[in-house]
């Protein structure tokens, strides 16, 4: 697994994209979700995440996920965390918590 350092979320979407994850997920509260394309808890796996804090602002906190699913699609999912968090299921907090840095 390769893991480099970005200094901001837009620098490791634009990189994770030029290494192949070209499409946007979108965080359900039991699922990923791309167009109409729907997956599981079991159906994607996480390969890279980077971590930005915000310098003065809570609200700046983000995480970005590089995924894979199971049936090819490479893509990236951008979510806050702490107070910006999305509201996920257990088990999909559960698989984001377990890969975060």
């Amino acid at each position: 697994m390769e893991h480099i350092n970005y200094d901001t979320v837009t620098e490791a979407v634009a990189g994770l994209r030029q290494r192949g994850f070209t499409v946007d997920f979108n965080l359900s509260e039991n699922c990923l979700v791309c167009n109409d394309d729907k997956f599981e808890v079991n159906n994607f796996e996480i390969v890279e995440i980077y971590r930005f804090e915000g310098n003065s602002d809570p609200a700046d906190e983000a995480i970005v996920y590089a995924i894979r699913s199971f049936n090819g699609k490479k893509g990236v999912l951008v979510n806050g965390y702490g107070i910006s968090a999305d509201p996920v299921s257990a088990e999909m907090a559960q698989k984001l918590n377990i890969h975060k840095p």
